[in-house]
């Protein structure tokens, strides 16, 4: 019986090369180890070319790890095929990145309800409900029946944490997500992923370069040149 006390997110050794086996073979993460405990708030913090993105790929179960062990939720993450990956992505974590990448077609509602129709093959009434809510809690209530490009990039950012946040995601990863805002807007988006991860107990790891966000973090995490050099 796993442990709810337990870390949502554990890496062991985390290591990944590029072209393998050839010349030109390239190690970009060299052994990393992380835990990630549920309701924790941390900042990954690193120079650019230092892996963030790799990192936050591997632990999103969009990329493989060439060798070391990742757990999501207790499961061994490199014992699964892609079909067990894709459940366990959608069952457990919520992305939110620098670029909404919202569809244009849809309305906000219908983004946000996008998660539980991939997952479910339908929005059922109770998933609209609890998006409408999301959007509400996000600032934009009467906004459901826009589309994105008759938001503003702060509305467009707010509709994709509601998206990130529709199926109560226990591990939250957000890779710059304030990068493209003003800072009244991005405290703002900050502030809302606080508020979920208090009110829920959902675990955010959220990739940084503002000072600012990083300082308000519970911990904070350095990757330099693939390497984890403080935590």
């Amino acid at each position: 019986m796993k442990n709810p006390a337990d870390p949502i997110l554990r890496l062991a050794d985390i290591r990944r090369s590029y072209n393998v086996g050839t010349e030109v073979e390239t190690e970009v993460l060299h052994g990393i180890s992380l835990a990630l405990q549920p309701a924790e708030f941390v900042a990954l913090t690193g120079p650019s070319g230092s892996g963030k993105s790799t990192l936050l790929n591997i632990i999103g179960l969009l990329e493989r790890p060439t060798s070391g062990r990742l757990d999501i939720a207790g499961q061994p993450a490199q014992s699964l095929d892609d079909a067990g990956l894709t459940r366990l992505r959608g069952a457990t974590i919520g992305f939110v990145f620098q670029f909404h990448h919202l569809l244009p077609a849809f309305t906000a509602l219908e983004n946000v309800l996008m998660p539980s129709i991939i997952a479910h093959g339908t929005a059922t009434p109770g998933a609209e409900a609890m998006a409408r809510d999301l959007l509400a809690r996000v600032g934009l209530k009467g906004a459901e029946h826009k589309r994105p490009g008759e938001l503003s990039g702060g509305m467009q950012q707010r509709v994709a944490i509601a998206r990130a946040l529709s199926l109560r995601p226990r591990l939250i990863l957000a890779d710059e997500p304030t990068g493209n805002l003003d800072t009244v807007t991005a405290d703002e988006v900050f502030a809302l992923l606080r508020e979920f991860n208090r009110d829920h107990g959902s675990a955010c790891l959220i990739v940084t370069h503002d000072p600012r966000l990083a300082a308000r973090c519970d911990r904070l995490v350095a990757l330099v040149d693939g390497r984890l050099v403080s935590s």
